[in-house]
Formats: structure tokens, sequence, C-alpha cells
């Protein structure tokens, strides 16, 4: 999931670039036609791009954010694209590939619901000629043309040291540790789980207990952190939650138990409620991550691709991140993630993610922004 703005890992061509509830929106970015739209103008003899989203249940990001990053830079740069959203379901994954394919996009940019279903579309894609853009999630075995998402084993890294941080300011220098993870089907849980595993282990915290969240489905999370705060008998010290989903589900158990606020627990993407949950103390951190960088970022290099200009492709996406089902090198655009505390809860507001009015909505909230420099 900088100082306030996330920046680019050491990527001195990526200046060029000037830059985690439910349903399965799948609306285009025109009217012209049900299965496909336009970002904007014309764009002449520039090729369409096709993008699908997974869900909006495993994080709000993906239509509260992505969605609207991602139209307005095609947008601007009048490049036709049809956004559309899988809803969670794999058949309305493929369904959506296949008209997008059959349609004849130029370029294809997806965010898998898993590995396999994800390496059929892009290997469908790539048969067709149509360069495919994996997009946040890393499709193992797939075949990608390039890879766009932040450093997630960072990702988890920040988590990580950020419960560290909590269990110390907890007066706690040893403890018990449960990890609520992603979904076992999504290589980004795996990079998540490496990097806050190795920090919690590093500081000398025990991981006495650690689950994966099916499809990060946050009810189903609630049901898990149930039994796993069972089975320790109620001793937990800190909560590795991998997303803010996740983390509001194990606070909803904690806070049955009389717990909420006195233990530690994470999160990440930043949503609204993981923020005003941060600013209250249920929640002890998250992790942000600049979406509008990482929309800007792919749709930077889909256009240089709908133009037919791989070389400005090539030149943008300086990274590697390993495929470790097809052991190779896929080239990456990789962005930094942030920890939030109370006390930079502001930064996500400066940078525009979301805003003082959708986060201080109660008097509790109001004064918890006072406190922290949110006016």
């Amino acid at each position: 999931m900088r100082t306030r703005t996330v920046g680019l890992i050491a990527v001195s061509t990526m200046a060029a670039l000037g830059l985690s509830a439910c349903g399965g929106g799948s609306s285009s970015t025109s009217s012209s036609s049900a299965a496909s739209g336009s970002a904007g103008g014309g764009g002449g003899s520039v090729g369409k791009v096709g993008v699908i989203l997974p869900d909006s249940a495993s994080s709000a990001r993906w239509e509260t954010a992505d969605r609207g990053f991602l139209n307005e830079a095609f947008k601007a740069a009048g490049v036709e694209a049809d956004i559309q959203n899988a809803g969670g379901d794999k058949a309305k994954f493929q369904t959506l590939a296949d008209g997008m394919i059959g349609a004849g996009v130029k370029v294809l940019m997806i965010v898998n619901l898993d590995s396999d279903t994800g390496a059929a579309v892009v290997k469908k894609a790539t048969a067709a000629g149509i360069p495919v853009i994996d997009y946040d999630r890393l499709t193992l075995g797939g075949g990608a043309k390039y890879y766009v998402s932040f450093d997630n084993v960072k990702v988890g890294t920040a988590i990580g040291e950020g419960l560290v941080k909590g269990l110390k300011a907890a007066g706690k220098t040893t403890g018990n540790v449960l990890e609520l993870n992603g979904s076992p089907t999504d290589n980004n849980a795996t990079l998540f789980k490496k990097g806050y595993d190795d920090a919690i282990k590093a500081a000398g915290y025990t991981v006495t207990d650690s689950q994966a969240v099916p499809d990060w489905d946050n009810t189903k999370a609630v049901t898990v952190f149930e039994q796993m705060f069972t089975k320790a008998g109620g001793k937990v010290d800190g909560v590795a939650a991998a997303n803010d989903g996740l983390g509001g589900a194990a606070i909803s158990v904690l806070s049955k138990n009389g717990l909420a606020g006195k233990v530690p627990v994470t999160g990440q993407d930043a949503t609204d409620e993981g923020l005003q949950r941060v600013l209250l103390g249920t929640q002890y951190v998250t992790v942000y991550k600049a979406v509008k960088k990482e929309a800007e970022a792919a749709a930077k290099l889909a256009i240089a691709l709908a133009k037919g200009d791989t070389a400005a492709a090539d030149a943008l996406a300086t990274g590697k991140v390993e495929d470790t089902t097809a052991k190779t090198q896929v080239p990456s655009v990789l962005l930094e993630p942030q920890a939030i505390f109370k006390d930079t809860v502001k930064d996500v507001i400066a940078d525009g993610f979301t805003t003082k009015e959708k986060i201080c909505t109660t008097a509790e909230l109001k004064a918890a922004c006072t406190a922290n420099g949110i006016s």
C-alpha cells in the first residue's frame, strides 16, 4: 500500500508518468454500446483498451478509486476504454474477456480473480495478438506482457512493522500474534504474508495462528477469526490483518469481547472505514497505496501499446518481478507503499485519495480529526 505522495521505485523514466463491499458493476466509459465504451473523444487510429476489474467485495477500492482514475487517464489521452467489473464471478470474468478479445481491443488489462482463470484469459488474448497488462495482481503462469503494482512484499513489511510499533506502544516486547491472511488464490496475499511474517518474527513476537480468508470475503473473515480467537482462548496481543476489510472483521470480534482498541490490528488500502478506525484507535495502522499513481502508470503503458509504441512501454516498465510458476521475469512498474498511523491520516487526504468530509463524519471522528491535524 514518500513523505506524502508515494514514489516509484528507482525508476528514472517513471518521472514521465506525471504521476487492501459487493456488486459487479460493469459500466463502460461510453454509451456507444453495451460491451464497449469511450473514455472521452474518439481515439482515432489508436486502438481500444479493455480493462477487467475483479469485484468490489475484496476491497472497495476497485470501484471507488481504480475505475475513476483509469477513466480519467484514458479520457485525458483521448483513448477509448471499456472498463468492466467481473463481480467476483470467474465465469463472468472469462465472458468479459472473450467479448473484449472478440471486439478487437488492442490491449487488455486485468486484475485476476485467481491465477488459473487469469492465465486462461492471458493466453487467449496473447494468441490473438493482444498484449496483456497484469494490474495490481500478477497472474502466475499467465505470461502477461507487463505488470503494474506496488512492491507487495514491502506492503506486507509495512503491515508487520506497523503492528510491531503498536505492540511496543502497548508495552508488549513479546507476545502472541494472530494472522488473518488474504485469499489463498491471490499471489499478492502470499507476498503480503511474507512481508509481515518476517517483520513480526524478526522483532521477537510469536505467530500462534495464521489463516487465509477465501476470496478476501469479510463475512467469512469474521467466522475465521472467531475460530482463531476461541482456539487461542482469547489470549491475543496483536492481529496482522492483510487489508482493512479483514482488519474490520477482526475488530468486530475483538469488540464483542471488550478488546477493541486494546489489541493492535493492522490493515491496508487506506479505505475510509480503515482510516476512521485508525483515528478512533481500534485499528493501529493501515497501508496507503496511491491508487491514482498505479492507475496512471498502467494507463500510460496501455496507451503506449494501443498506439503500437512498444519501445515507450518498455521504457516505462524498468522493474522485474518473477513469475514463480512460469519461472520468468515480468517487466514491471512497481510503486512504494506508505504506512498510515493516526498522525498521518492527513497525508492520505492531502493526496486527494479521500476527503475530510468522508472521514470526519461523527462528533467523535471530528474531534479525532482535529487532534490529528485534519482541519
